[in-house]
């Protein structure tokens, strides 16, 4: 390769890596299935379940040791709802996940060197007036580098891995090989529609001219916030593979998980309206909400940034997402059917149990419902809300196997669950009823920063 350098591991090596996954879990579903048909119908179901769970943490846990397109697939996977996966399973991928994203290996800076002067045409040296070698941050793409501009500008500067775009190429085109494995666990899942969306995000993350621009929409839409700040884009430094942003400082989400109860519940509010407020008011679903795109300043607002993965939503369709609210709150069953088949969730003719859709549901989004308000999230409120789902048994989960995640609303989806992860690990609180209501339904702000938040969006209109 004359002008670009490999990428971690070669291309026939990656296909390699997807293909032993891919037979090696398929032989574990077809050989769980053999024997399933000697097993009682109670050791039938666990084990239903604990090869769910195995198979799944294999395909997130081996994508998540790859670099490029392969880790994001492995992250975005890790939040599909899989029927029937216990919640230990679930966390515990989660958490090895995130293990494997936290300590990404970093790429020696003499190779982002050369790609950073390629980029800019000239030597580093002369575009910025010091630059640290050492790494602030490493992530599936690109890592981060603190640096300083010739005007003397403290920034971040983004860089994507040398041959990293090539690398992509290949994992999105071995995605495709776990169409058929996944299906198999979730037959009622469009696994076509989740490879074609992942396929279409990712691409687009590779483009920092692209991540710039919508970086520079979210701090227009933000401007004079009083409860978030988006640092700005240094649009004359940024190119195609290299991102240069304000460096902003503040508590991260670390500190921020010893922090006193009423700061932690002041974070959890204000990451709900940010990225559910970003949804709502601007069609726009913020696909990649993890603890490391964000900071907590002095002053108490939320520091946002890395807008790579963002996905234009069909308008105004969170309000629909707020008619599913209204159903469960209603007890309507016919109702909810009538919305999911609206958004796709469920097929025209799909013919289940509504009832019990519908007594699932409640359960999972009890926390958003129940009048007894705020609700802490937690590790206690997790196992209990758990427990009782599975205490529905294989009929729930049967009926959840019909369900379908569509196209449009993956990274939704995802924003939605990563949200739920982090403030449940925060172990924060808040109304949830007023704060889901207020965006989903319009109904009037009903806590303080709800309050500073609707003067804000009057003055930003008017």
């Amino acid at each position: 390769m004359a002008d670009r350098e490999k990428p971690s591991i070669s291309s026939s090596g990656r296909t390699a890596r997807v293909g032993r996954l891919v037979a090696g879990q398929g032989m574990r579903i077809a050989g769980g299935k053999a024997l399933d048909r000697v097993r009682s119908e109670e050791r039938r179901d666990r084990a239903q379940a604990e090869r769910v769970a195995k198979v799944v943490e294999q395909i997130v846990v081996q994508l998540g040791q790859m670099k490029g397109a392969a880790m994001k697939v492995g992250q975005v996977l890790s939040t599909v709802d899989f029927p029937g996966m216990p919640e230990e399973d679930r966390e515990r991928i989660k958490t090895k996940l995130a293990e494997l994203r936290d300590n990404a290996p970093r790429v020696p800076f003499k190779d982002l060197e050369k790609l950073m002067a390629r980029e800019w045409g000239e030597p580093v040296g002369r575009v910025l007036q010091d630059i640290d070698q050492e790494a602030l941050a490493a992530a599936s793409i690109g890592q981060v580098h603190r640096a300083v501009t010739r005007d003397g500008d403290e920034v971040a500067v983004k860089v994507q891995y040398p041959g990293i775009a090539e690398a992509v190429e290949v994992d999105l085109r071995n995605a495709r090989m776990l169409i058929p494995l996944l299906g198999r666990i979730a037959p009622g899942l469009d696994t076509k529609a989740l490879a074609d969306e992942l396929s279409e995000r990712i691409s687009e993350e590779l483009d920092y001219e692209l991540e710039a621009s919508s970086h520079r929409r979210v701090h227009r839409w933000y401007r004079a916030h009083p409860h978030v700040r988006i640092p700005r884009v240094y649009t004359d430094l940024s190119t195609r593979r290299v991102l240069v942003t304000e460096l902003v400082h503040g508590r991260t989400y670390d500190d921020m998980k010893a922090a006193p109860e009423a700061e932690r519940d002041r974070l959890a509010e204000l990451l709900v309206r940010f990225f559910l407020g970003t949804a709502v008011r601007f069609d726009v679903a913020l696909g990649d909400p993890h603890p490391g795109n964000w900071l907590m300043d002095a002053d108490g607002r939320l520091l946002a940034f890395d807008f790579g993965m963002l996905r234009n939503l069909p308008p105004h369709v969170l309000r629909q997402e707020g008619v599913v609210h209204a159903a469960l709150s209603d007890g309507d069953s016919a109702e909810l059917v009538r919305v999911m088949r609206e958004l796709r969730y469920l097929t025209p003719d799909w013919d289940g149990d509504a009832e019990l859709l519908h007594e699932y549901l409640a359960i999972a989004g009890e926390y958003l419902l129940s009048p007894d308000q705020p609700v802490r999230l937690g590790p206690e409120h997790q196992k209990q809300m758990m427990r009782r789902l599975f205490q529905l048994g294989k009929p729930a989960f049967d009926l959840l196997r019909t369900l379908d995640l569509p196209r449009e609303a993956v990274l939704y989806r995802r924003q939605q669950d990563l949200l739920y992860t982090t403030i449940t690990d925060l172990r924060g609180a808040m109304d949830w009823r007023a704060v889901y209501g207020e965006l989903l339904q319009e109904g009037p702000a009903a806590t303080p920063l709800g309050l500073e938040e609707a003067d804000w969006a009057r003055r930003a209109a008017g």
